[in-house]
């Protein structure tokens, strides 16, 4: 499968392209720069400086522009690791050209925009995977085996919190017009995870946007989400924030606790401690390369048609639980 990336992000250096030359079953062809129309008649600086560093490392060539790259005939896949409000646009126009798309985190800005990508990736029949890549990591499986075995008891509460200092003042997360904000970029990852440990069922009760007089995007916020069952999990995230990445669970014999549930990376080992009546255990969980991982089921989209279809459900899921986090907090 020959694949190419729209842009030459940070992520996709660090690593998308670590990734894919650890499967030989695809083959990077090159990387896209945007030209001057494509980006409001000025060049992005520094671009082709980046993109030169990336194919000196891993091959491949630069394509002149965005276009030139999903139009390309030797190109069957991208990889689209763009600001949010830029992956509508770009992986409408790869799917157009008959493109299997691995876009980044969120799908889009706007559920109907996600619905408008699925409907076209299913009439062409092709592969729409959406990277929240925390989801491939092994340790999800392993908190799960254990909750499900019952040794904290009946699930009482979850609570799942992320959060980072803030940024550079230019970073996109801070503008409005390139899909920034906290709910966006960070809450995504909140309400994924709880909706995962909820089940389907999952519905966000209450929602919270916090603003700051100085940006034009939220900068925190919080919500609550109640399955069928009555079982509860509250979120919290944020971009102006002490650095958090937590899971908690608490159940009606003992507690989990862990705080790397979201980022792990390749090499972590992440570790989890288990509090019965304040006698606390901590455990090993096993490392492992989510990106990696979430590549390989972008593959299993490609090849086949059942994955392919539960990774439309997913996508479509997580923009409404999004949508309905915004319709509940007033923050359209």
């Amino acid at each position: 499968m020959k694949i190419g990336i729209i842009c030459p992000s940070e992520i996709a250096h660090r690593r998308f392209l670590p990734a894919l030359k650890k499967d030989s079953s695809f083959e990077f062809v090159g990387l896209g720069i945007s030209s001057a129309e494509e980006n409001n008649g000025k060049t992005v600086p520094g671009q082709k400086e980046k993109a030169t560093e990336m194919i000196e490392a891993y091959g491949g060539k630069i394509f002149s522009s965005y276009r030139e790259l999903i139009s390309s005939t030797e190109i069957e896949a991208v990889y689209i690791p763009l600001p949010p409000a830029l992956h509508y646009k770009w992986a409408y126009e790869a799917l157009k050209y008959g493109k299997h798309v691995l876009i980044e985190k969120p799908s889009t800005t706007l559920l109907k925009d996600t619905d408008s990508l699925i409907n076209l990736a299913e009439e062409k029949q092709l592969a729409l995977h959406e990277n929240y890549m925390f989801v491939f990591h092994k340790q999800i499986d392993e908190i799960n085996t254990i909750l499900q075995s019952g040794e904290i008891g009946e699930i009482r509460l979850y609570r799942i919190s992320f959060g980072f200092p803030m940024r550079a003042i230019n970073d996109f997360r801070y503008n409005k017009k390139l899909g920034g904000g906290a709910l966006i970029d960070a809450g995504g990852y909140t309400l994924k995870l709880a909706a995962m440990l909820l089940g389907k069922e999952a519905n966000i009760t209450t929602a919270q946007s916090n603003y700051l007089k100085q940006f034009e995007v939220d900068m925190y916020g919080s919500a609550t989400l109640v399955n069928n069952e009555g079982v509860t999990a509250q979120v919290s995230f944020g971009m102006d924030n002490n650095y958090k990445c937590e899971l908690e669970v608490w159940g009606s014999k003992g507690t989990l606790y862990t705080n790397r549930i979201l980022t792990a990376p390749v090499g972590y080992i992440p570790e989890i401690s288990i509090n019965k009546n304040n006698v606390i255990e901590n455990r090993k969980l096993s490392e492992d390369d989510s990106f990696y991982n979430s590549l390989q089921y972008f593959k299993k989209c490609i090849l086949d048609v059942d994955v392919r279809n539960q990774s439309y459900k997913n996508i479509h899921n997580q923009a409404k639980l999004v949508e309905d986090f915004k319709r509940l907090s007033g923050d359209f």
